[in-house]
């Protein structure tokens, strides 16, 4: 509770776990940062139960296999079942209202901030065949194999977006509510589609040595960069100017409505490190989103060399970066 109403935020099942208050917040915060993944997901409806369980990793991009094993609670009658591939996007945005008097005048203005989801992907498949009509304590169990996203995006927490996928197992039931059982679908970032230029995330981001505004930024190390490794660079920048310190950061940079750009990783920078002596050595944060873009979403990485000059703005040569 705050202000004068009660705020709340939701998304459509089976991610419809958390839907209420803890998807909102006063202006100027963030919901979405403490919320994990996995806890948006609604396993079931209640009316069947069971699980979804996959034989592996999946990444975009590969195949799916596993198996569907169910138990039905409560008879259901549907005109049909299938299994489903779900994807959600759920972004914090903005929020206000005001209230007026007579004459128009403004008596109270109050503005926060919630989140609202949508499924930008909903693909049924014709096999396995689920049976529309499950009776009380029937049991039911099947294997399969079906296609994970072509092009991603993959799961990702971006702090004021989630990307998040699901298998589920869905009725469509007559004069009633769809019954579903659900399960996440944990979907990582494929490295050798971004290195074949698949998306906007391949191309310079994946380049060892890329000239930048007067100077030239080489990766030594592997790209895209994995997650909780170090980045190792070199760095040649005949023209940066003088100044009172120079760092090399890793900056995120993403296209999510409520979205705030920021600084993962900064490392200091001697002088000579500017005409490539030596390495320099970034490490990469552990559990950051990868690259990616899709489902209107953009999640990038910047590499970014500064001078801070005093009574001066600071002097800064970039390039892209993928992190997977």
């Amino acid at each position: 509770m705050f202000g004068l109403f009660r705020h709340s935020g939701s998304a459509p099942s089976p991610f419809n776990a958390l839907d209420g208050p803890r998807l909102a917040g006063p202006e100027g915060s963030h919901p979405l940062h403490e919320v994990r993944i996995e806890e948006l997901l609604t396993p079931s409806d209640g009316r069947i139960v069971g699980e979804i369980a996959l034989d592996g990793p999946v990444r975009v991009g590969d195949g799916i296999t596993g198996t569907i094993r169910l138990r039905a609670l409560s008879e259901v009658r549907a005109r049909g079942g299938a299994l489903r591939r779900v994807g959600l996007r759920l972004d914090e945005t903005r929020r206000e209202r005001e209230d007026r008097d007579a004459k128009g005048n403004v008596t109270h203005r109050e503005a926060w901030v919630e989140a609202r989801g949508r499924l930008f992907d909903e693909l049924g498949f014709v096999e396995p065949s689920v049976p529309a009509t499950m009776a009380a304590g029937q049991e039911w169990e099947s294997s399969f194999r079906v296609p994970a996203p072509p092009l991603g995006p993959p799961t990702a927490h971006l702090g004021e977006s989630i990307v998040a996928w699901a298998l589920e197992v869905r009725w469509d039931v007559p004069m009633g509510g769809d019954a579903w059982v659900a399960a996440p679908l944990p979907l990582a970032q494929n490295a050798d589609l971004m290195a074949a230029g698949v998306g906007d995330q391949g191309g310079q981001s994946l380049m060892r040595e890329l000239a930048a505004d007067g100077g030239v930024i080489t990766v030594l190390s592997e790209l895209p960069a994995p997650a909780g490794a170090d980045l190792r660079l070199q760095i040649a920048w005949p023209g940066a100017p003088s100044g009172r310190a120079i760092r090399a950061e890793l900056h995120r940079r993403s296209n999510a409505p409520n979205a705030e750009e920021g600084i993962v990783a900064s490392v200091p920078v001697e002088r000579d490190q500017l005409a490539g002596a030596g390495e320099i050595v970034l490490p990469v944060p552990s559990g950051i989103p990868p690259s990616f873009d899709g489902a209107g979403l953009e999640n990038r990485y910047v590499l970014r060399v500064l001078v801070d000059r005093p009574l001066r703005p600071d002097a800064a040569i970039e390039r892209p970066v993928g992190v997977l």
